[in-house]
């Protein structure tokens, strides 16, 4: 089985619709996954760009979400999920505005690809306060047992 990450607000590369984006309502979009592997102790998910700030001349990558230890037979988050209303012993990481949750698309210029990849990992991450995403994937490494991502587009005004 392999693990599949979805979602029933956009195809996978299509266009992100407006709500999921700061012209919008600027909630996470509902995402489902499947083929969690057996042995699977935790889920990592990160929502990142790595078009910013111009996808013609890309400069750094924007974070848009990290969450670690959600419990592996969750099978997905529901649409405008809250820090506080996400699955017992999921935790928060800090996006690139120094926050906890979701931020939506907000590009400055053209259409920007937004990843949301998901992680089964054989072990729960300890010892994270408020880890920004390059410290998630550190403790990551060498207990990825799967991998999925779901790409989305979004370009303001479009």
């Amino acid at each position: 089985m392999t693990l599949v990450i979805t979602s029933t607000a956009f195809a996978d590369s299509g266009a992100i619709p407006s709500a999921y984006t700061c012209e919008g309502r600027d909630i996470s979009p509902p995402l489902a996954w499947s083929g969690v592997p057996a042995g699977s102790k935790s889920l990592v998910l990160i929502v990142d760009d790595p078009d910013a700030p111009d996808p013609a001349k890309p400069q750094r990558i924007w974070v848009h979400w990290v969450l670690f230890n959600l419990p592996p037979e969750v099978q997905g988050l529901k649409e405008a999920v809250t820090p506080s209303a996400l699955p017992m012993g999921t935790e928060n990481g800090l996006n690139d505005w120094g926050r906890t949750g979701y931020g939506g698309p907000c590009p400055p210029i053209g259409r920007h690809r937004y990843f949301h990849k998901l992680y089964a990992l054989d072990v729960r991450l300890k010892g994270l306060a408020s880890p920004r995403k390059a410290q998630v994937e550190a403790a990551m490494q060498g207990h990825v047992l799967a991998e999925a991502t779901l790409l989305g587009t979004y370009i303001k005004g479009g």
